[in-house]
């Protein structure tokens, strides 16, 4: 499944194991800049390429890339869990059989505002979809009150609160029923 999005032509597929994870590693910690800016350490502020292949593991992990592009660099990212994301993860709503939870979940700061992050959105809520979820799931620090506009503009609520270990902030688990 491909969506696109002018004038870029953004082609959203499945991350390959030619691909680099050099590359998406530096791109979640290029998104999550901002976030490190307003004091949230957030694990995609300073993971490395180990952490990154870690946590797609489980999960289908999706990369948006410019498909004009001869050698796309890749553009977005998020990553779908159809179980926890954490087999160690001790937050109830992710273990629920009807959830399905998404994760680095980036847009490159230039890139953004334009779309890009909706369409990676819409792609990962109708693939939760297909594999039998029906209340895709996320956290966010409820610090970062731009994302939770975001993510309650899309129609998702406020399901729980947990405070992740290591973590300089709260987190607010959202959910949306589809």
């Amino acid at each position: 499944m491909n969506a696109t999005v002018s004038p870029l032509n953004p082609v959203i597929r499945l991350i390959c194991p030619s691909d680099s994870i050099a590359e998406l590693t530096l791109l979640l910690r290029r998104a999550y800049k901002v976030l490190a800016d307003m004091g949230f350490n957030y694990t995609a502020t300073y993971q490395d390429e180990a952490t990154t292949v870690r946590r797609i593991e489980g999960g289908e992990c999706y990369v948006m890339a410019d498909g004009a592009a001869l050698i796309a660099p890749f553009i977005g990212t998020i990553t779908l869990y159809r179980k926890s994301k954490d087999s160690a993860c001790l937050e109830p709503w992710y273990a629920r059989p009807e959830v399905a939870s998404c994760a680095q979940f980036a847009v490159e700061p230039r890139l953004q505002r334009q779309g890009l992050g909706t369409k990676l959105m819409e792609f990962v809520e109708h693939r939760a979809s297909e594999l039998g979820a029906t209340e895709p799931a996320l956290d966010t620090s409820e610090g970062a009150k731009h994302l939770v506009r975001f993510y309650m503009g899309r129609g998702y609520r406020v399901v729980d609160t947990v405070r992740w270990e290591g973590k300089t902030y709260r987190s607010v688990i959202l959910s949306k029923g589809l």
